[in-house]
């Protein structure tokens, strides 16, 4: 029986109508696939994650007083990487789907790296204001190109599980990112005669590059490119993907066009609007609001404790986020398994100020941080449903396209709703409020649209 609120939900009948998914050539790629691709992918994410939302540690240990950043300013620096992802955000994933993900996403993660290490030398506010935005530029594509590059070795009913996999890079790189950055910034500070801060940004931005020039040579373009799979075990996975994405084709009809007018989409990427809004609401004033414990409660923490109790939230977060994908894909159920956490994180983080110790607080926090983790790979699961093919591509790159706006929104008016109102509080209702319709709208929305030929939709060619 289907869970309230899930319409037509493809993800099942693609499941029942593929390949047998008991063939032992089948589980053999994907398993093979898996222990190859994905942890390389999420190392590749991990990185990613951490070069964008480092700022936001960067700021209240020392870059703010030495640049003269205000809240909103500081927002501003903060959000403005994310205009120039939106700009060209579907024209670099419809280029990945045309050359290859080996050669798009090297080339992303090359240019990413060299602009995120020259904020080491930024000496003023314009400055910074410029590679942020240069930052987003360079970085465009490359998480709806994984996205859309695991559409290309995964069977649906894996892909949730296989996303949150890729994505656990997320809370790791708050995580573990968060203390190696407090541990740069205070035991570095006057390396080659820079602050701490700045070598931060040095460091992590050498990564990248590096893993620009691994990934020319490490990562396979389709599985019948696969040489490190058997041939037997090429074909089984081979076949079932293109089983699934002729399904798809058929069910659903989405051209280029339609994947960009269509009005699902646009819904769906102010689904993905409200989730990120709270990721990176979290992520770039977690560290300013811990930071703040010390005048609202009265305590004492160095640099590293900081960065260690920010890590607590993403800890948490990448711990739940796994399983709750599994039993995604297990049940087969999306819509609740998006708009339950969401609308739990939104409910959760309004209240994290109003309490009245540092541990209650943190609990808050940490409901939230774990709404918006398991919220997160679930919900690819939703436009991957009806689109295939370069249509997957245009579609996936708009709603994360729009969806990533949230990343200018949420640090620009939390910071300056903060400036106006010399309170955190204002900035973190509005979270709340957004994630909450995020959450609303995923249960308007049901699983899948109507497929213009059902039939299709329960039998696939094998």
């Amino acid at each position: 029986m289907q869970p309230p609120g899930d319409g037509p939900d493809l993800t099942k009948q693609l499941a029942d109508a593929a390949p047998d998914e008991n063939d032992p050539a089948l589980r053999n790629a994907v398993r093979r696939s898996v222990r190859r691709l994905v942890p390389f992918v999420a190392l590749l994410y991990f990185v990613n994650y951490l070069d964008r939302t480092n700022i936001g540690f960067a700021g209240p240990n020392g870059m703010n007083d030495d640049l003269q950043l205000t809240g909103s300013m500081f927002g501003f620096a903060s959000g403005i990487f994310f205009l120039g992802y939106l700009l060209l955000e579907v024209p670099s994933n419809m280029a990945l789907h045309k050359f290859g993900a080996r050669r798009w996403i090297a080339r992303i993660l090359v240019t990413w790296g060299i602009v995120a290490a020259a904020i080491t030398f930024v000496p003023n506010a314009g400055t910074l204001y410029v590679l942020r935005f240069l930052l987003g530029v360079a970085e465009a594509g490359f998480f709806p190109g994984i996205v859309l590059y695991l559409t290309f070795w995964f069977p649906q009913r894996e892909r949730a599980r296989m996303t949150a996999l890729f994505m656990i890079a997320v809370p790791l790189s708050t995580a573990i990112g968060t203390p190696i950055s407090s541990l740069l910034i205070e035991h570095a500070h006057g390396w080659l005669g820079l602050d701490g801060w700045r070598i931060m940004f040095l460091i992590e931005g050498v990564p990248a590059v590096i893993l620009g020039v691994v990934t020319w040579f490490f990562l396979t373009d389709r599985p019948e490119n696969a040489k490190w799979l058997a041939p037997a075990e090429r074909d089984a996975l081979q076949r079932t993907l293109d089983a699934e994405e002729r399904g798809r084709n058929r069910a659903y009809q989405v051209d280029i066009l339609q994947s960009l007018t269509r009005p699902r989409v646009w819904a769906l990427a102010f689904v993905y609007f409200g989730i990120v809004y709270g990721l990176y609401a979290l992520g770039f004033f977690l560290p300013s609001i811990i930071s703040g414990f010390s005048e609202q409660f009265g305590t004492d923490y160095s640099v590293v404790q900081r960065g260690l109790i920010n890590a607590i939230p993403y800890v948490v977060g990448a711990i739940v986020m796994v399983p709750w994908a599994l039993h995604g894909d297990r049940t087969r159920e999306r819509v609740w398994h998006v708009a339950g956490p969401t609308i739990v994180g939104g409910v959760a983080i309004p209240i994290t100020l109003y309490l009245g110790s540092p541990f209650a607080a943190m609990v808050a926090v940490t409901i939230c941080a774990v709404g918006i983790m398991c919220a997160l790979p679930t919900f690819w699961a939703l436009p991957t449903n009806f689109l295939s093919g370069a249509a997957a591509a245009s579609g996936i790159a708009l709603i994360n396209s729009v969806g990533n706006s949230a990343g200018f929104f949420a640090p620009y008016f939390t910071g300056w709703l903060k400036d106006g109102t010399g309170t955190q509080k204002t900035g973190l209702w509005l979270v709340g409020v957004v994630m909450v319709l995020g959450g609303l709208l995923a249960v308007l929305l049901r699983s899948a649209p109507p497929a213009k030929d059902s039939s299709a939709a329960q039998t696939l060619e094998t």
